[in-house]
């Protein structure tokens, strides 16, 4: 009897099958890769608005900087203070900006330094988790688990030794300076050296 009701399957064409192949591992790439996106661990982001030049800062470095601070809607929650006065003597040996040493602020900042040059500016997108997570510092205006926003001009990046170097050179001048309001000349007596101090930077993460 004829099989008048079989529907005839039409020949697998030649390369269908290694094109069915290929889309399964195609497929699988494109599973692979967002499950990555979704997973992947959190980094800073380093935008040049200026290329500086030079080394980059190392581990146990410290820098001097100007920075904005802002949260994700633009407000302003920290910034670097304006350069004070400094006595014209050693104004040459302090430079411009914040003082931080890099082990003194949150990963995130950290890292982000440490991908910049002497003399360039950059935005940087910090987030939360490389900021500060969940704790950030009591009073402070930041939200919990917010992502920050630095704009940062780097001036200068000295060693521990050169920090060193230049504290004594400060000493080794103001220990000569007459006192604010002492008549004459005399040295003052036991003069301290005026080390840069650290501004409100980035503190490290709780």
């Amino acid at each position: 009897m004829a099989e008048v009701t079989r529907v005839p399957l039409p020949d697998i064409a030649k390369g269908s099958m290694m094109k069915f192949w290929l889309g399964v591992i195609v497929g699988a790439a494109l599973a692979s890769a967002v499950a990555w996106f979704i997973t992947r661990p959190a980094s800073v982001d380093v935008e040049t608005i200026a290329a500086g030049t030079g080394d980059n800062p190392k581990e146990g470095d410290a820098v001097f900087v100007d920075y904005v601070g802002k949260l994700e809607d633009g407000t302003v929650f920290d910034q670097s203070p304006p350069r004070g006065d400094i006595p014209e003597q050693i104004a040459h040996l302090i430079p411009e900006g914040s003082y931080m040493e890099l082990g003194g602020v949150v990963p995130g900042f950290r890292d982000a330094l440490m991908q910049m040059q002497k003399g360039g500016r950059y935005t940087v997108q910090i987030p939360a988790e490389l900021a500060y997570g969940a704790n950030p510092p009591p009073g402070s205006p930041i939200p919990a688990n917010a992502d920050l926003t630095f704009e940062v001009t780097l001036h200068e990046i000295m060693s521990p030794q050169q920090v060193q170097e230049r504290l004594a050179q400060i000493n080794a001048i103001t220990s000569q300076m007459a006192p604010p309001g002492a008549e004459g000349g005399a040295p003052a007596a036991g003069g301290a050296a005026p080390a840069p101090a650290p501004a409100p930077a980035p503190a490290p993460a709780q």
